[in-house]
């Protein structure tokens, strides 16, 4: 058998603003053997996502930062080429936190076996940590009733597309926030929104106000900046914002100004709360039922854009913060295990 080797990208420097590969060092030598108790995984895709970039500052977050040095954390679907571990053998389908690196030696903490028969991409997107934080985001805290008003802002991301059709399947009126023409005739036209706004050329706010006539009941905020602050502007009495993402500050170097419309929470005694997926892991088989049932009934789309090439990782952080991607983003490290 030919030597297995192993590239990783390492985390040297902290980027103050756009992530460069200058920031990593990259890294080829063999891949680990596993010892007993331990498997070793092949990973096929990695996750990009917006909390890449939190990971990466000397600020802990709801995780712990990365330590220089260290191997970039990152989600990944891959498969078992060797187990020395009784619950696990070779072939399984895996997923779990295993950086950003071709093979991983774990001993099984964290690591979930997916079902064959699915899709991979799927895992990566509407049935992994992407659907369970929309399903969560807009149910448990969103609290929403038929007849009421949601406005998504990145609509045509990963995480928004998703909550737009799940708000649409729940009797909600829904209108997108998203970057580009053809992102906004995407979530109209495929996915059912009700309205969508382009927020690089036309006015947030008075497009708002024309297509939430009765006010804004559910803010499903992935952005932060001067489009929540549109949207605090015209919520109605008991209004929910479900504070998922913040992704227009995640590469500033100075402290954003607050929201100036935040008092209209209190004047129309609103309800603001933040969440991460990590807090719904031990109830993600209940989005798991709903969103799976929809996805085979037709009732819920995904699109996945894959950047192809590890060496490529860093390059693609950036698409999600140059509004490049529609749908959900990842890297392909190798093909798919026939």
């Amino acid at each position: 058998m030919p030597e297995r080797i192993n590239h990783q990208w390492r985390l040297s420097a902290r980027p103050e603003t756009r992530v460069e590969k200058s920031h990593f060092t990259w890294t080829e030598q063999p891949a680990p053997e596993p010892a007993p108790g331990e498997v070793l995984v092949r990973n096929v895709y990695l996750s990009i996502d917006p909390t890449n970039r939190i990971w990466m500052r000397e600020e802990a977050s709801y995780l712990p930062p990365i330590a220089l040095g260290a191997v970039m954390r990152g989600g990944t679907i891959g498969f078992v080429e060797q187990s020395c571990h009784p619950n696990f053998a070779p072939g399984d389908i895996v997923q779990g936190m295993l950086g950003w690196q071709d093979y991983a030696v774990t001993k099984g903490d964290g690591l979930n076996k997916l079902r064959k028969g699915v899709p991979l991409t799927a895992y990566l997107g509407v049935l992994g940590h992407i659907g369970i934080t929309a399903y969560f985001g807009l149910l448990d805290i969103g609290q929403p009733k038929a007849g009421e008003t949601l406005v998504v802002s990145a609509a045509a991301g990963a995480v928004g597309s998703l909550v737009g059709q799940i708000g649409k399947l729940l009797g909600l009126r829904v209108i997108g926030i998203a970057g580009s023409n053809e992102k906004c005739t995407w979530l109209t036209k495929d996915l059912g929104f009700d309205g969508a706004i382009n927020y690089k050329t036309e006015n947030v706010r008075n497009r708002l106000r024309e297509l939430c006539p009765n006010g804004i009941d559910i803010d499903f905020e992935n952005v932060g900046g001067q489009i929540m602050d549109d949207v605090l502007s015209l919520i109605n009495l008991r209004a929910r914002i479900v504070l998922c993402g913040l992704i227009s500050t995640y590469n500033e170097t100075k402290p954003q100004e607050g929201p100036r419309n935040i008092g209209n929470l209190l004047m129309k005694r609103g309800r603001m709360e933040g969440f991460v997926v990590l807090d719904y892991l031990p109830r993600a088989a209940e989005a798991m039922q709903a969103l799976s049932g929809w996805l085979q009934q037709g009732k819920l789309q995904y699109r996945m854009e894959i950047v192809q090439g590890l060496e490529n990782a860093p390059d693609a952080v950036n698409i999600l913060f140059d509004g490049g991607n529609t749908g959900k983003l990842a890297v392909q490290l190798c093909p798919e295990p026939a």
